[in-house]
């Protein structure tokens, strides 16, 4: 039986990190994940859990958090017809097929190695919150055909390997075809269900020695991480989508993007050894 003193310091920071990963996806639009993945990680290790998989656990444990999350926000964007189905069920298979080939990737690298990644992907995420315009375009419409088939995996691959459902990538993506912010939106949050599932049914089954899970670990997922982190976001989203009709956000989005770049530089440090 874990010792009652970590357990007791590990629902506080769960509770704390919860809390602020929900205000942060209501204020700003911006997916839990990318709060999540390093709160998790650097939680986890000042309890003493640090080892070679535990981005493992982090990466899978954010993705099932995912999974709650982006089906509430579909169900809800759905409800105002605001979801384009048409781009979901046809980008829904090659999504599918890079989020199975990140999570085996995953499975097969270790934390440094992850960090980097994070910390690399993080950084472009971070500088396009700061600096992306809305007016950016790539094309009217969205690509079909050969276009499809690759950046369909891409998204999927990538959001894997930083722990992320479909908005920080897919988002873009979406905005720099022409497709108006709102139904981006809401179609990306139907491509994070779409991502978390298939990669966290495979990091269930991880194979995380004993002694580096924390309590209440399942492969890759921690249990508690999951259920207090759901909790929190349900209670603090609605507070911090307030917050966002009540002012404008679009400075604060770029504040979270500077405070982002600041993240994955740290994780670049730590995966360089520094």
């Amino acid at each position: 039986m874990p010792d009652t003193l970590i357990l007791l310091q590990m629902t506080a920071l769960l509770l704390a990190i919860g809390a602020f990963a929900g205000v942060v996806a209501g204020l700003l639009g911006v997916g839990g994940g990318i709060i999540l993945v390093p709160s998790f990680y650097y939680s986890f290790a000042a309890l003493g859990y640090e080892s070679d998989q535990l981005m493992q656990i982090s990466l899978a444990t954010s993705l099932a958090t995912i999974i709650v999350t982006s089906v509430r926000s579909v169900l809800a964007h759905n409800r105002k017809g605001a979801v384009d189905w048409q781009v979901l069920m046809t980008w829904a298979p090659g999504i599918i097929i890079g989020a199975i080939a990140g999570m085996l990737t995953v499975a097969a690298l270790r934390s440094a190695v992850l960090q980097g990644i994070f910390g690399a992907l993080a950084m472009v995420v971070g500088l396009y919150l700061s600096f992306g315009r809305a007016h950016w375009r790539l094309g009217a419409a969205m690509p079909t055909g050969i276009l499809r088939a690759v950046l369909s995996p891409l998204i999927g691959f990538l959001s894997v390997l930083m722990g992320i459902g479909g908005g920080s990538f897919g988002v873009p993506v979406m905005s720099l075809y022409g497709m108006a912010i709102h139904r981006a939106v809401a179609t990306a949050a139907g491509f994070g269900v779409i991502i978390a599932v298939p990669s966290v049914i495979g990091f269930l089954m991880a194979d995380i020695a004993p002694a580096d899970q924390p309590p209440f670990t399942i492969g890759a997922v921690n249990l508690p991480a999951f259920a207090i982190v759901i909790a929190m976001t349900l209670l603090t989203a609605p507070l911090g989508v307030r917050i966002a009709h009540a002012m404008d956000p679009r400075p604060l989005k770029r504040l979270f993007g500077a405070f982002l770049v600041l993240v994955a530089a740290n994780m670049l440090r730590k995966a360089a050894g520094w």
